[in-house]
């Protein structure tokens, strides 16, 4: 179940964020430490073979974590983050499913898992973890 208030705040952070309304990423749940993403296949996300571009596939798991993240550290940035491609990105949709495994005051570790949607049923594609810092200040 979502949080009202968490899920207002990473509709209005993934408005302002030009990249994210390009490639039309979706806020669908967030609660405290964790959020989910929806993206729909488009062509401009494939790679010479069609599968989904390893560089989307970061994106994604790098935007979810961040995300998650945003619910318990405010704006954050990501220091490091690293994804494992388990099988070829192919789907009409994809989900991504980010939580904090962390939190503190100077990093916060999240993880996050990326399903290609197909004919309603789901299949995992990728794994990623990311290492993010609280912008303190920032402008």
């Amino acid at each position: 179940m979502s949080t009202p208030t968490a899920l207002a705040q990473l509709r209005a952070v993934n408005e302002q964020a030009a990249f994210n309304r390009w490639a039309g990423i979706e806020v669908i749940r967030a609660e405290t430490g964790s959020a989910e993403l929806g993206l729909a296949w488009r062509a401009e996300f494939g790679q010479y073979t069609g599968f989904m571009h390893a560089g989307m596939v970061g994106a994604l798991i790098d935007t979810a974590c961040g995300f998650a993240a945003v619910t318990v550290a405010g704006r954050v940035l990501a220091v490091h983050y690293s994804v494992n491609c388990l099988r070829p990105a192919v789907g009409e949709r994809f989900i991504a499913r980010a939580r904090v495994v962390k939190p503190g005051k100077t990093q916060v570790f999240t993880s996050c898992e990326l399903y290609a949607v197909q004919g309603g049923e789901e299949k995992l594609v990728a794994t990623g973890e990311t290492l993010l810092t609280p912008v303190v200040g920032a402008g």
